[in-house]
This record gives structure tokens, sequence and C-alpha cells, in this order.
């Protein structure tokens, strides 16, 4: 399963799962993405089917191994991962490289294991309030779920999740 950013960061008021599936459509690929972020309507521990949590690799764009499988990135260590395994934007740039996202930083949402914090998530996405908070990670860290609160109104790296496994 491709692990892939938007072209482009986002406040906390965003339709990450609509401009996953556009990006990714517009990027030839042919399977469904949906944002990788605790919702309103789910966990982001479950937005990958079941049938495709336990045997998958999580990779990047090219490939690339980041997570032996879904599970994995909610064990509790707060999805470490290799930082010399670069993510990518579904237009092809290094996050972790390129000035277009100046701050290293990603939207989640969620606890270490992927559960929503009501609390952290901007409402639901729906505000880059200064005042309202959201979880996120900086990638520095090695994690995905790294538990950091940030105002809404930043501006970080959205991921996106190709939720099932088309061959």
């Amino acid at each position: 399963l491709h692990l892939v950013a938007l072209n482009l960061p986002f406040s906390g008021d965003m339709r990450a799962d609509f401009q996953c599936f556009q990006q990714a459509q517009l990027a030839g690929l042919m399977s469904t993405y949906r944002a990788f972020l605790s919702s309103h309507l789910q966990d982001l521990a479950t937005v990958v089917r079941k049938t495709d949590r336990y045997h998958l690799p999580i990779v990047n764009l090219k490939g690339e191994i980041l997570f032996n499988n879904w599970e994995s990135v909610f064990n509790g260590n707060g999805g470490q991962f290799n930082i010399h395994v670069p993510i990518y934007s579904f237009d092809g740039r290094n996050v972790m490289t390129d000035p277009s996202w100046p701050q290293k930083v990603i939207w989640h949402g969620s606890t270490a294991n992927g559960i929503r914090l009501v609390s952290n998530y901007c409402e639901a996405w729906h505000t880059a309030d200064m005042g309202a908070m959201g979880q996120a990670s900086p990638l520095k860290t090695g994690k995905l779920l790294d538990q950091k609160v940030y105002s809404c109104s930043n501006q970080f790296i959205v991921l996106c999740i190709e939720n099932s496994f088309v061959s």
C-alpha cells in the first residue's frame, strides 16, 4: 500500500479525502486513497481495509518500504519509520527535502495507536482557526504519530494512504 503526500501543505481546514482521491487520479494511480488522518467518522487505524492490514507492506511512491504492514504503524511506538526512506508527494517530490513544505510536520489527529483525538483534530479538519488545535508529528522524530499539538492555522504535510490493494 502506497503512502503519498498531497502536493501542497494544508492548514487544519481541508477536504483531505477528496484531495487524496483527486491527486491520486491526476497522478494516474488507480486505487482509492484516503487521508492519513483520524476524522469524526473514523479512527486513523481503521482507514485501511481489514483484509489488507497485515500482509501488505506500506511503501513510498517508488516502492521503498516504510513499514512492514499497516498494523505495525500502530504498535504503540508512534509509527517509527526509517527517515532515510523518502516520503514523496503525488507529483514526485520528497517532502522531507522540498521547500514547498517549509515545516516538516504531518497532521494526523490521532493517538500513537491511531485513535482519534477529538480535542486535537481541528474540529474534524474543518477549521484553520489559530485557537483550534490539531495533533501532528515532526518528521525529524522519525515517527508518523509523534504526539505534538499545533494551532490549526499551521500549514503542514498531509499524507494519503492507499486504502485497498488493487492488483
